[in-house]
């Protein structure tokens, strides 16, 4: 008894099957990467003048090979293709490419180089890097309004205090924020800003060291704890789906083998 041939793959499976392949994408990470370069040398008024029409020929080019990736992926997965957020992504950045930087639209030709974040889609490690990002942005929020909070009441406090020596600096609230600010980057804080302060209150050291110590050793470190958690987590749910989707194929064989003994035992009992 001869088995029946399977029917050959749908063109949009052949087509699924071709972009996912890792050579394609490597292909694409690599017009990518060739992309960025032409737009950088699109800055050079030298270069320009000497391969202008060569470079602009090559940056469209660029611009078609993505526009056929994205037209084979919506054919490929049809309406499925939006609902994964990389590729709402990815169409978003070509489509912006092609909007003609024309009639007060000149601004967005500068925006072509958003092209080169398309690497964050196709590269697993830096993708996993912006989705431990996203997911800490809920905590980070609450992070965000408790250092608010801790910057309004200094910002308060030192216009009380030192708004009318240094106006420049603390003489207003916006000021004494920016200044705050500053000094919690540690930019020139203490030259430029804490040391002069001090030679009209000398203790003023006592506002500013508790202030860098809660801002910048604390409150900043804590964000960054939340970024590495959320990287952690999201690395675990991608070795999780890998697992799954393993375990699935597993199962998925052993039925297809389980099915074929069972026709091959009936078939020898006829």
């Amino acid at each position: 008894m001869t088995e029946r041939a399977s029917p050959p793959p749908s063109l949009r499976a052949r087509i699924t099957a071709f972009v996912d392949r890792p050579a394609v994408q490597n292909f694409i990470l690599g017009v990518i990467l060739f992309n960025a370069v032409i737009l950088g040398l699109e800055t050079s008024d030298i270069v320009m003048e000497r391969a202008g029409p060569l470079i602009l020929l090559l940056d469209t080019i660029c611009l078609g090979v993505f526009v056929v990736e994205i037209a084979l992926k919506l054919v490929a997965r049809g309406l499925n293709f939006f609902r994964r957020g990389w590729n709402i992504f990815d169409f978003v950045i070509v489509a912006i490419s092609l909007v003609p930087a024309a009639q007060g639209l000149s601004v967005l030709r500068a925006l072509r180089i958003l092209r080169l974040l398309r690497v964050v889609s196709v590269a697993p490690s830096l993708r996993r890097v912006v989705e431990g990002l996203v997911n800490a942005l809920p905590g980070m929020g609450s992070v965000f309004l408790l250092m608010g909070l801790i910057f309004y009441i200094g910002a308060v406090m030192a216009t009380k205090l030192f708004g009318a020596a240094f106006p420049d600096w603390f003489g207003t609230l916006g000021r004494s924020g920016y200044s705050l600010f500053q000094i919690m980057t540690l930019e020139s804080w203490s030259m430029g800003i804490v040391r002069p302060v001090m030679e009209v209150y000398p203790h003023a050291w006592m506002f500013f060291v508790p202030f860098i110590m809660i801002t910048t050793f604390a409150v900043v470190n804590l964000l960054v704890g939340l970024i590495v958690n959320s990287m952690q987590d999201a690395h675990h749910e991608e070795d999780s789906e890998k697992t799954d989707t393993y375990r699935d194929e597993v199962f998925k064989r052993l039925s297809d083998i389980e099915a074929l003994i069972k026709a091959q035992g009936k078939a020898g009992k006829r």
